[in-house]
């Protein structure tokens, strides 16, 4: 059994203003608050004395890697994308944080934003520009048709309404 994994294909490197300042807050929160409380702690139960037995020991140690990987991951996200934050020059073509309303062949309409990978959230109904629809909507037009195959067979959809 072998450990090699294939490298993940990069996600796009397009953010959000909001989704920037999402990311900012989710920095500061794990640097500037959580990790100063891991690291009191585990100097606290590092004194106690034996620590291959310490749970608090053990479990501060853990969390405080998880945190900087984090933070790492974080800090060279934040350096690499680019913030989108005003509307393209074509209005009428689907890019980057649009807002588009869909009619499936049930005659429901889907209303979708496309954001970058960091942004992901199906309550809000925002899906990343590297996703199966998101990469069939880029481009598009009013009134246009598209195909996508899902799971579950082949769906079409027609874009009613692109806003940005």
């Amino acid at each position: 059994m072998s450990r090699y994994r294939p490298p993940q294909k990069p996600g796009s490197k397009y953010i959000t203003a909001e989704g920037e300042k999402m990311l900012q807050a989710e920095l500061h929160q794990l640097w500037k608050v959580e990790r100063p409380v891991v690291t009191q702690s585990v100097s606290e139960a590092a004194a106690m004395g034996d620590r291959s037995e310490n749970a608090d020991y053990i479990y501060g140690k853990k969390r405080l890697r998880e945190i900087d990987r984090r933070v790492r991951y974080l800090r060279k996200r934040l350096e690499e994308c680019t913030v989108v934050s005003g509307a393209p020059d074509d209005i009428s073509k689907i890019y980057f944080g649009a807002r588009v309303t869909l009619q499936g062949d049930d005659e429901k309409l889907l209303r979708y934003r496309l954001v970058g990978p960091d942004e992901i959230d199906p309550q809000r109904g925002y899906i990343s520009i590297d996703a199966p629809l998101g990469r069939a909507l880029l481009g598009k037009q009013l009134d246009s048709e598209i195909e996508i195959e899902s799971p579950v067979g082949r769906k079409y959809f027609s874009v009613r309404a692109i806003e940005y």
